[in-house]
């Protein structure tokens, strides 16, 4: 490691542990080559459809034991 990245990291080492991880993730995402800058947008604008289909009482939802039993019959089958 060089000695100007060892002088970075001394650095944030002493930042506080919330800005230590988003200075991460910052530094993650600047290695990610090729994404598409586009898919985040999508997720988001898709969280948001279905935020509201949930707020609205349009999309059908269902109780963790009726999930969870629905996954066991499931499970039992195979």
């Amino acid at each position: 490691m060089s000695t100007r990245a060892d002088t970075i990291l001394g650095t944030a080492l002493t930042l506080p542990a919330d800005e230590r991880a988003w200075l991460a993730a910052e530094l993650i995402a600047s290695l990610e080559e090729g994404e598409d800058t586009g898919v985040e947008a999508a997720w988001a604008a898709e969280i948001e459809k279905r935020i509201a289909e949930v707020d609205s009482g349009e999309a059908e939802t269902t109780s963790w034991e009726e999930a969870r039993a629905r996954i066991r019959a499931t499970l039992a089958k195979s």
